[in-house]
């Protein structure tokens, strides 16, 4: 008795031990997902509290009255009375008469410097269309100045440097209550392409390019990466090439990105000559680096389909063409899909591949095919968050966001077709 009492002890005092290491092991695992849910939180407030200002954006507007004589101008469709007229003129007057008092030329010059660069251009490109409206007053409304856009949007912000003068300052404040400079969204974001002064800057250029990037990435890397899994998974033989390959197959899915980066520039451009900074060149990088990922993920939808489908449609006189394209390939479409569209969304935030061909250049225009020079999101991220105007910082957090929602999309696009068109057998 006293034997089996001991016994007992030791297997209750065993299960204590095996219950306190398993609560130990739940609580280093809660404590895992508690500090990754943490990270991801601040990350994530650090973006948004940083880039929100981004979609807001700055304006000013005038009454401005556009008289011939101020602009040294009495042909607006004269190319040469065009290139000498000061078109600075109007907005500083505009300016003047809202804030009285300022009559030298350096004060005047600083009021004038409230305004963006681009509204004397503005002002140019509206008379060059519509030349009658010279010597007439207008109602018009100019994207303030970065300077001043970061002071309206983050006067209270310590982390902000203010650079606007004391006066500039003074000038602002008296500007906002008579209601001449508002706050709006950010269309322009949207609408255009990137500039050297940050009010003007918009993500479209780097947004088209993306896609005309991805475009060229899916139409190479799909069909060739199905058509390589379906290859080795049902017609190579099991021997050491074939072993080879899939070795390979492997590795490069691990070889970091630069490293495609490297081979494009020396085999797309160096060898054939092929243009830098075009979306051809980008999606030919890209495809080259999500190809080990597709095949991959579709060699192993191909092996999820069981055999008894195979077997099925063999006994009833199929060929081994048949069987693959019209009962494995629809079966394993799903599975197929889901890869490509994870490994597309790898690609579209790739960045390092991209800045080694060339796709770091400043685009100012919309790129119209697959051969016009363009950027793409992750490295117009990169150049905005690398530029010294605070403007430009919060449109690269802006940046991040929006290409941070196509991610997120992508992948719940790509969850939302394995739950709809998976089978369970």
């Amino acid at each position: 008795m006293t034997d089996q009492r001991s016994q007992a002890e030791i297997v209750r005092q065993s299960l204590k031990r095996r219950y306190r290491k398993e609560r130990r092991f739940r609580l280093y695992g809660m404590t895992a997902i508690v500090i990754a849910l943490a990270s991801l939180f601040i990350l994530f407030a650090d973006i948004i509290g940083k880039g929100y200002t981004g979609f807001i954006k700055t304006t000013i507007t005038l009454e401005v009255t556009l008289d011939s004589e101020a602009m040294y101008l009495d042909d607006p469709t004269d190319a040469d009375q065009r290139s000498m007229a000061d078109f600075n003129a109007p907005i500083i007057n505009a300016l003047s008469d809202l804030i009285p008092g300022v009559e030298n030329r350096a004060a005047q010059r600083e009021l004038s410097r409230l305004v963006g660069s681009y509204g004397a251009s503005q002002i140019r490109d509206m008379l060059r269309a519509n030349p009658e409206l010279l010597n007439t007053t207008q109602t018009m409304t100019f994207l303030a100045h970065d300077r001043v856009s970061v002071y309206v949007k983050h006067a209270d912000n310590p982390n902000y440097s203010i650079r606007l003068s004391e006066q500039q300052q003074a000038w602002v404040d008296e500007l906002v209550e008579k209601g001449v400079i508002e706050t709006s969204f950010n269309d322009v974001l949207f609408s255009s392409g990137d500039s050297r002064e940050p009010s003007n800057a918009g993500i479209l250029g780097a947004v088209v390019g993306s896609l005309l990037t991805m475009v060229v990435t899916l139409v190479i890397a799909f069909p060739v990466g199905v058509a390589a899994a379906i290859y080795l998974e049902e017609f190579a033989p099991q021997n050491r090439f074939t072993d080879f390959i899939e070795v390979n197959i492997n590795n490069l899915a691990a070889v970091p990105s630069i490293i495609f980066g490297l081979l494009g520039l020396a085999v797309f451009i160096g060898l054939f000559g092929m243009p830098r900074s075009v979306p051809v060149v980008g999606g030919l990088v890209l495809a080259l680096m999500t190809l080990p990922t597709i095949i991959i993920s579709s060699r192993a939808a191909i092996k999820s389909v069981p055999p008894s489908i195979r077997e099925a449609a063999e006994g009833i006189g199929a060929s081994k063409m048949q069987v693959v394209l019209h009962h494995v390939l629809p079966l394993a479409m799903p599975g197929m899909l889901t890869g490509s569209i994870i490994g597309m969304a790898q690609a579209l935030g790739e960045t390092a591949p991209l800045l080694l061909i060339g796709m770091v250049a400043f685009i100012v225009e919309i790129p119209d095919g697959f051969f016009s020079s363009a950027t793409v999101l992750p490295v117009q991220v990169y150049l905005w968050a690398t530029s010294a105007e605070q403007g430009f910082i919060e449109l690269a957090s802006a940046g991040i966001m929006i290409l941070l929602t196509f991610l997120i999309s992508m992948n719940a696009l790509a969850i939302w077709l394995r739950k709809r068109l998976e089978r369970r057998w």
